[in-house]
Parts: C-alpha cells; structure tokens; sequence
C-alpha cells in the first residue's frame, strides 16, 4: 500500500479513496475564466484541480482564485524554480515539477524547502517525451524502465533534502509502455501514484486509451489518483474519470447509468430514449442504479439489480424496480415516469 500524502485536505494514498484530478485550459492568469472552470470542475466532481504557471502573474492568481474553490489547487510548473515557490506563497496545496527541467540541486533544494515550510506535497512528473539525454542513451530510446528510473531518480533527490511527501507520475501516449512504466514504479517505491495516459487524443479515443491504461492498473491495485486527460472541455475528463472508477466498483457518486445495446427486437428508438434518460438524471447525486432496456427479454431480469428502470415495447413500456415490474407506461411518458420515481426515492430519502 502507498503511503499517503494529504493535498489541502484531500488525501491521496495510504488506502484512501482513489481521486479524480483535471486541468484548467484557460490562461490561469485570467482570474476570472480560471475560477470559472474550475468551479465547473469542482461541481462536477473533481477532487483535486491544476492550474498551468508559466510565468509570475499565473503564480500570483492562485491567491485571488484560491478563496473560491472548495477543492485543492496543484501548480504545474516547468523550467523556473521561482514560479513553484511564488505558486506555495500564493496558496496551491501541491507543486508539480519535474526536477530534471528546473536548475541545479541548489534550486530544487529551494522549492523542497518552501514546500516542507507551508506542508505541501510534491509530485514529481515524468512524461515518456522529455525524459534524460542519458537514460534515453542507455536504454536506447523511451522504456519503462528508463521512466522508472527517471522517476526514482528525481525521488532520491528530494530524498536527499529530507523530503518524502512525494507522488509520482510517469505518463506516456503509449498506453502498454504506460502501464509497465507504472508496474514497474509501484514495486519500487511506496509513494502514491498519479495514473494518467498523457497526450491521449480527443475525447473518444482519449477515453477509450484511458480507461484502459487507467482501468488495467487500477484493477491491479496500482495508483492512488487519476486524470483523464482528453482534447475537450476538462468537465469531460472529469466525468470519465468517475465512470472509470464507478465501473471498478471504487466509486458511487450518484446515478449509476446501464442500458442494452440495441438489436432487431428492440421497437423503440433506445440511443435516443436512454440519452435522454441518462441526461435527465444526471441532477441526482443518490447512489441509485438505473437502467434502460430496449425489450423483454433485457428487460427486468437481465437488469434486476438496477433500483429503477425502462424496459420498451411496441407502443407502451413497463416501469420495473429490482426486477419486479410496476406498470405498464404508454411510450411517449416512459423516461418521464423513470424520471418521476427516482424524484420520489431521492423526496424520500432526504
């Protein structure tokens, strides 16, 4: 087991639930559109969030930002030593560097210091494409074991300064080099792991690279947190990474959504019926599972551990619940009286 750090109050490790993460993409020096998003993100779900510091205005928003996010802020800093320090200053509860890009020992030494000064977590980043001329040589070329050892590397020098509250990533677009990357580091150290498949694409083949880079090491026992990252709005990284942990069984964090693929005995348009469902429900945070099934035969008993659901017919439904069926519903009002249960069981609850 990991041991476990704590990000602003959110821990990470030590046998703690597995967090979500996301990015902000706007310029963090613009106060405004960066605490927009990331309340968006916050509200959506996301445990923890980062902002990009790229130069010292970026560094100083955190503090006016700060104040409005429930959640805890992490500063991704690259090349300037500076910047990590301004970012702890100005309140981040966590420095991304990568000790490799940011000076001599002498500068990492300094961001170690601030960071232990106000007890903030480091974690060290290793990206498959930017990693050490001279691991590059000895391996020839981007290996697991020369992002491993890159990681480890990085570790015994923040080590060195008597510093071990420390989380590592090592992230590829590969996605087999990914997971033996991070198979590799979790029988190397007992520092909490950050998942992630870096650069995966868009959002469709970015989730699919993801969730099976991410699922395949989650399912293993390895990692402690997660970010899906995707070429689309951050909101949708963090509802991916929900679903990901929501289909390992780590996480229950409102409707559990399940639906039949679609065949010729199927009489109503399900795609459209079970989009609307899943989209109408998405405003009730109960734990509850719901289904939408396009037939009899997948009907009840194939979805009998769902809470509530759908099943079509030709011209009118029925509306079941833990298998047992309820009532007969005309067609047109299915998704309506879906809807309309799981209002009264969240009424009732509350």
């Amino acid at each position: 087991m990991a041991r476990k750090i704590t990000v602003g109050g959110v821990s990470v490790g030590g046998g703690s639930p597995v967090t979500v993460q996301s990015m902000t993409n706007t310029r963090t020096s613009d106060i405004e559109a960066t605490a927009a998003q990331a309340l968006r993100l916050q509200e959506a779900g996301c445990d923890i969030v980062r902002f990009a510091v790229p130069d010292m205005e970026a560094a100083r928003a955190i503090e006016a930002i700060r104040p409005r996010l429930r959640i805890p802020i992490v500063a991704d800093i690259h090349f300037n030593y500076r910047l990590a320090i301004a970012a702890a200053e100005s309140g981040a509860d966590k420095i991304r560097i990568n000790p490799g890009n940011i000076g001599g020992d002498d500068r990492v030494k300094a961001v170690v210091d601030e960071c232990r000064r106000r007890g903030l977590p480091i974690r060290v980043g290793v990206n498959g494409g930017s990693l050490e001329k001279p691991l590059l040589e000895k391996y020839g070329g981007v290996t697991a074991e020369a992002m491993a050892e890159s990681a480890m590397g990085h570790v015994r020098l923040l080590e060195r300064f008597d510093f071990h509250d420390v989380c590592i990533s090592v992230k590829a677009s590969d996605v087999p080099l990914t997971i033996a990357a991070y198979r590799l580091l979790s029988q190397m150290t007992d520092c909490p792991l950050h998942l992630g498949v870096t650069e995966a694409g868009t959002e469709y083949a970015g989730l699919v690279k993801s969730a099976v880079g991410i699922g395949a090491l989650l399912s293993e026992g390895i990692g402690d947190t997660i970010r899906v990252s995707l070429t689309a709005d951050p909101v949708k990284e963090v509802e991916a990474g929900l679903e990901i942990l929501k289909a390992l069984g780590l996480r229950r964090r409102g409707i559990e959504f399940i639906s039949c693929p679609s065949c010729g005995r199927c009489r109503i348009d399900l795609i459209r019926v079970a989009t609307e469902a899943e989209r109408r429900l998405k405003e009730f945070d109960k734990n509850l599972t719901v289904a939408v099934m396009g037939c009899a035969v997948n009907g009840p008993g194939e979805a009998s551990r769902a809470d509530y659901g759908i099943a079509g017919g030709d011209g009118e439904g029925i509306l079941f619940a833990k298998g047992k069926t309820l009532k007969k519903v005309p067609m047109d009002r299915l998704v309506d009286e879906l809807v309309r249960l799981v209002r009264e069981h969240t009424e009732d609850d509350s």
